[in-house]
């Protein structure tokens, strides 16, 4: 099963500690490539993942100037924040300055991850950003034969933008398709949109991407996909695939009706967020039913092997924020057991979710609205507590809780390949079961086979699970009085399985049973 650890360097290693609200690179410090040491990636891996998602590698628009080592200086009123937007790319082919230790050194520095990303036994993600580029963008780290953009590559509107003291004639539409001369500071006014019209994009584009999969990057996130046309898509998927058949595709994709188009393009996983994070979600804060998490799996049941679960990533709220369950992370154990345990799709954990990170701080550009800032430079003060080994008994106890998940998903043969079988419609309405607060399911592979209950209540709750003769049918199970051991508590116990009985059980709050036994 693929587990993916999303992290920013510019944030994840700074360890300066000296947190000034808008504050610059000198004031607030920034992580580095370097720091991402070979001790700290096996960290991440103890964790039990398998891919790295590094988050803003790609030099984009920051208010830092560069312009001593040749990197063009950004005019400021198009910078979003001190640090700038990781999804306003400056070049295509240049590493983000801020992350080099030796500025003019920073792309053997990324490659230097990369290696020991690959020796410390996990997988490299990086972004890859087709949709738009920052207004000022201009490569000066073009690889010897590739072309640059021109005018041909966006779409130009009649007149002249003004943005502060920043002037642009003709004007070019935003990243998030306003065509005409005046967006708002709501708008990605930062940046403009890349027009998949001219072929000569497409050709570009590939370019970019045969570039980074030449350095080993084993994977790209393609930010806001669905904003370019599937056509695009599968002509370059097939193009670096056919060079690179390892190579995934990973799709930001929000509108579920399109998800089968941008599988058919190409893409092996799309962002389940609308479906069954926006579920998990409302089930975790008691907006809905637990019982809902079936509609939303049997939405995608077709394409389950594509959808990537998650419960944060940059652009969410912080599960421990004041916005989500207000500092209380471990009130969403059960989401995370069911996105990690339920199907064998990939689960995403952002830096510092696993320690409770709340995410309430004012960093700049973003203000307090729940999320980690992609924009400015700042010291994440769990994740200096982790790597200084001084965590709270909480954001201890918090990260044993998702390292035995992630392991459970990556060890056990049920959870990575195994069959699944919905509980949910024998028990629905039942006095024994409470299906508001309560889900069942079972995975099964072989002879071994996993019974997982899992609890959204604030008190622990006692259950009788129902198992129907379909589930032993189905996945070849045979009745019986078993030996159990939960693999959250290492508790172990007798399970009876039938059609006449069920399985009582009491489930604890805000947690769950994960009842492994050999048939």
């Amino acid at each position: 099963m693929m587990t993916i650890y999303q992290l920013l360097p510019r944030l994840y290693t700074n360890r300066t500690c000296q947190n000034i609200t808008g504050g610059s690179i000198v004031d607030c410090g920034c992580g580095k490539m370097n720091d991402i040491t070979t001790d700290v990636l096996l960290r991440i891996r103890e964790l039990g993942i398998t891919h790295v998602w590094y988050t803003g590698v790609l030099r984009h628009a920051t208010k830092t100037d560069y312009s001593a080592y040749g990197i063009p200086r950004q005019n400021a009123d198009i910078v979003k924040g001190e640090a700038g937007s990781p999804y306003a790319i400056t070049d295509y082919y240049d590493v983000d300055p801020d992350l080099a230790t030796s500025i003019p050194d920073r792309m053997q520095e990324w490659e230097a991850l990369i290696s020991r990303t690959h020796q410390c036994g996990m997988k490299v993600v990086m972004d890859f950003v087709p949709n738009h580029v920052a207004r000022e963008y201009r490569s000066v780290c073009l690889p010897e034969g590739a072309r640059d953009m021109d005018d041909e590559n966006f779409y130009l509107i009649d007149g002249e933008i003004n943005i502060g003291s920043y002037h642009e004639r003709p004007a070019r539409a935003t990243g998030n398709d306003v065509f005409h001369t005046s967006p708002s500071m709501n708008d990605w006014y930062e940046t403009v949109k890349l027009n998949y019209e001219h072929h000569d994009t497409w050709e570009k584009m590939v370019a970019i991407l045969m570039f980074w999969a030449s350095k080993g990057v084993d994977a790209f996130r393609c930010d806001m996909a669905e904003m370019v046309t599937t056509a695009f898509w599968t002509y370059a998927i097939g193009k670096v695939k056919a060079q690179y058949p390892q190579l995934l595709f990973i799709a930001e994709v929000y509108n579920p009706r399109l998800y089968r188009d941008y599988i058919r393009s190409g893409f092996d996983y799309l962002y389940d967020k609308v479906g069954m994070y926006d579920c998990l979600r409302d089930v975790t804060i008691h907006r809905r039913p637990a019982r809902d998490i079936t509609w939303q799996w049997q939405a995608t049941d077709d394409i389950s092997g594509h959808m990537l679960y998650f419960l944060e990533n940059h652009d969410e709220q912080r599960i421990a924020s004041d916005f989500f369950v207000g500092g209380a992370a471990h009130k969403a154990l059960p989401a995370a057991m069911v996105s990690i345990l339920l199907q064998s799709n990939p689960f995403m954990i952002y830096m510092g979710q696993e320690l409770g990170e709340p995410g309430m701080d004012v960093e700049g550009f973003s203000g307090c609205d729940g999320r980690t800032t992609i924009f400015d430079y700042w010291t994440v003060g769990s994740l200096c507590r982790n790597y200084e080994n001084r965590l709270t008994a909480d954001e201890q106890k918090l990260r044993d809780s998702y390292t035995r998940l992630l392991h459970i998903a990556t060890e056990e043969q049920s959870i990575s390949q195994g069959r699944f079988f919905d509980l949910m419609y024998v028990n629905g309405y039942s006095e024994s079961f409470d299906d508001t607060r309560l889900y069942a399911f079972i995975r099964k592979s072989g002879k071994d086979t996993i019974l997982v209950v899992v609890n959204f209540a604030d008190e622990d709750l006692p259950c009788k699970v129902n198992i129907p003769q379909h589930a032993f049918d189905y996945l070849q199970m045979e009745k019986g009085t078993y030996q159990a051991v939960d693999l959250i508590t290492s508790e172990a116990s007798t399970l009876s399985l039938s059609t006449d009985s069920p399985v009582e059980t009491i489930v604890p709050a805000r947690s769950g049973r994960v009842y492994k036994f050999a048939l």
